[in-house]
């Protein structure tokens, strides 16, 4: 394990059993569902606290747990459990406006989890900053691309991403400080 692993939270959370990252996805999933009731009403997608969740949840779990808990939460979505935003659930989610971003958000956690390990994150702050856009880039860049197939390219880019880009830089720069803290949190555990 290297020293950036170590020192992250996605690394202590490698290291536990089986029914502890079961607890974890959990979690992780009312994590999401919480997320998504933050929300402020925008045409054709609501901004919400969603990205924030999902890209902070890559940056504590890794790849492999933070997908694992996108997929969880997707499924819940599926069945009509009530955990994406404004309280909504439902397979047309997945075929509506947004669809896209949903698939996004399945890819931009392994990603951020991804660069959490090779040190795109715990004390660098310009790195995990820059991870964290990433992730944002995958989520708006699939919303954009399912969305135009709906309305047309450039309405998606301007419904769909432009009004977006205030949030994803706050967004981004709230989950590498959380990401950081926490890091900085399981360093602390792990010196112990």
């Amino acid at each position: 394990m290297t020293q950036a692993t170590a020192l992250s939270p996605a690394g202590l959370l490698g290291a536990r059993s089986v029914p502890t990252k079961l607890v974890a996805v959990a979690l992780g999933t009312l994590f999401l569902a919480a997320s998504s009731y933050v929300e402020v009403p925008m045409v054709p997608v609501p901004v919400t606290m969603q990205t924030f969740a999902v890209l902070l949840l890559g940056a504590l779990y890794g790849p492999g747990l933070a997908f694992a808990t996108i997929l969880a939460w997707l499924g819940e979505a599926a069945i009509g459990l009530p955990v994406l935003s404004g309280g909504a659930g439902g397979l047309a989610h997945f075929a509506g406006p947004t669809g896209g971003y949903l698939l996004g958000f399945a890819l931009a956690a392994p990603l951020v989890g991804w660069l959490a390990q090779r040190g795109w994150g715990g004390e660098n702050v310009v790195r995990s900053f820059a991870a964290m856009l990433a992730g944002h880039a995958v989520i708006l860049g699939l919303g954009v691309l399912w969305l135009s197939t709906l309305i047309g390219f450039d309405k998606a880019v301007a419904f769909g991403f432009t009004p977006f880009i205030v949030g994803t830089f706050l967004k981004s720069a709230l989950a590498a400080a959380c990401g950081m803290a926490a890091g900085r949190a399981v360093a602390r555990l792990l010196s112990r």
